[in-house]
């Protein structure tokens, strides 16, 4: 007789379990957080800040929990690097996003100004990486000097007439007009640089305008001075190309790009013929870094 013997499929093994998130864990994430809160810092000058990008790179429990801290705060992580380290930026609803209108309160009591201070800043963007192989490049690095950017805006103003002219429109429209299609004609009205008794730069005229956006990208760790030639020349970091970047698909950016004024690289704009289109207003209130109110 023989005995019956019943075959079973061995047990799996049971799957490992994640070791728990502990509160040191949660403490390196917000450290790492922390770092990506200050631009100007590189992760090549600070030892805390490498080993904990290291750790985000090669631990992805640690990964997620740095990018959960990031989320609950409100930040967007764009790229976590050794070029750039963890670049963030503000969601629309963070309590760190900085509102065009705010930035505008802070030198102007006029309203009008707010569009201007947004044209400045969409300016510097577009000539720092007018094409989109520029953006793609992580190897590359744009150039702007102040009076370049306002020259730049100026033939931008100059093409916006001249299709105005041609399609019969309205070319001179109130200045307290809403959308960056007035700013466009209050910019051409306004001095490039006014004059003060002791020659400094008038903070309402056109180069005040751009020199006060190009301070406020460099305090933020997104353009480097790097001498004081045509009324100062910057360059671009790997922060501000990931910014851009993530900002590029905006009507706004669009449309500058569109008018066909083309920037080289040494921060001197040239005026080049663009494809017709009918899409001229741009949208209001547009301005990088900021979100709209």
């Amino acid at each position: 007789m023989t005995e019956h013997v019943e075959w079973s499929e061995p047990e799996a093994p049971a799957p490992s379990a994640q070791a728990p998130v502990t509160p040191a864990d949660a403490a390196d994430a917000a450290r790492l957080v922390a770092f990506g809160l200050q631009p100007k810092l590189l992760p090549a000058r600070d030892q805390e800040y490498a080993d904990l990008l290291r750790r985000y790179r090669e631990d992805p429990p640690f990964a997620r929990l740095a990018d959960a801290v990031a989320a609950g705060l409100g930040l967007i992580v764009l790229e976590v690097s050794p070029r750039a380290g963890m670049a963030v930026t503000a969601a629309e609803d963070s309590v760190f996003a900085v509102r065009m209108g705010d930035y505008a309160r802070r030198t102007a009591a006029d309203s009008g100004d707010r569009f201007l201070h947004g044209l400045a800043h969409l300016a510097v963007a577009a000539m720092a990486f007018p094409r989109p192989e520029d953006l793609a490049d992580d190897g590359y690095i744009g150039r702007v000097t102040v009076n370049g950017v306002d020259a730049f805006v100026r033939q931008a103003c100059r093409r916006l007439e001249e299709r105005a002219a041609e399609q019969g429109e309205n070319t001179d429209p109130a200045t307290d007009a809403p959308g960056l299609e007035a700013a466009w004609r209050i910019w051409a009205r306004r001095s490039a640089t006014g004059a003060t008794k002791d020659a400094r730069r008038p903070a309402a005229s056109t180069t005040g305008i751009v020199a006060k956006a190009v301070t406020f990208l460099t305090e933020s760790g997104f353009l480097q001075r790097t001498g004081d030639d045509n009324g100062g020349t910057y360059r671009t970091t790997a922060r501000y190309q990931l910014q851009v970047r993530d900002m590029a698909g905006s009507a706004a950016m669009a449309e500058l790009l569109e008018l066909g004024v083309v920037p080289v690289t040494d921060g001197t704009p040239t005026l080049m013929p663009a494809e017709e289109t009918d899409a001229l207003d741009l949208v209001a209130d547009a301005g990088l870094p900021f979100h709209s109110a």
